[in-house]
């Protein structure tokens, strides 16, 4: 399991450099959208994913990992905005986003670990399609959650979504990064 740490904090590198990349273009722009569109947003990445995996080329040149990279942001950017609530107007700085960027991956890495140990890494017999698959079924899921406002009977919330989505994202960028390294 030290190598899944490892990897993970090596995906998540890149993901928040991307994040902060985006944020020096845009600022903390996201923070207007209802968590409903973040949603939508991963939605559409994940669409695209299983699109590019089917049909096996991108008419506009971009491969899948950018995808799962802006999965996982998204996701933070979605527990963020349910934890905060969102806003009319940018109501905060590069730097507190920053921090809550880092205290959520922080949380779902946490969760990973736990699962992790109960599942013995169940997820590196999986295929990268199955990853892509399970984040679209949670999506649907969500979508029915924010339809009730949120009440469950007796499923987890969206927040929890969230979290095994960006998981499963940073699974599929590990495998990816260990194919890379093998060829």
């Amino acid at each position: 399991m030290a190598d899944t740490s490892k990897q993970y904090d090596q995906v998540i590198s890149r993901c928040r450099k991307m994040f902060v990349f985006k944020m020096k273009d845009y600022g903390p722009s996201w923070r207007i959208l209802r968590p409903q569109s973040v949603t939508d947003q991963m939605l559409i990445k994940a669409k695209r994913i299983r699109t590019l995996e089917i049909n096996g080329e991108s008419k506009v040149g971009e491969d899948i990992w950018p995808e799962f990279e802006a999965i996982v942001n998204y996701g933070i950017m979605g527990l963020i905005q349910l934890d905060r609530g969102f806003s009319d107007h940018i109501d905060m700085t590069t730097e507190e986003a920053l921090t809550l960027y880092d205290h959520y991956i922080s949380a779902t890495k946490h969760l990973m670990e736990d699962k992790n140990t109960d599942y013995g890494e169940a997820w590196r017999d999986m295929r990268v399609s199955s990853f892509t698959d399970i984040i679209l079924t949670k999506l649907q899921r969500v979508k029915e959650i924010e339809k009730h406002e949120g009440k469950t009977l007796v499923s987890e919330g969206v927040d929890s979504n969230y979290q095994d989505m960006i998981n499963y994202a940073i699974f599929a960028l590990i495998k990816h990064d260990e194919e890379q390294k093998q060829h």
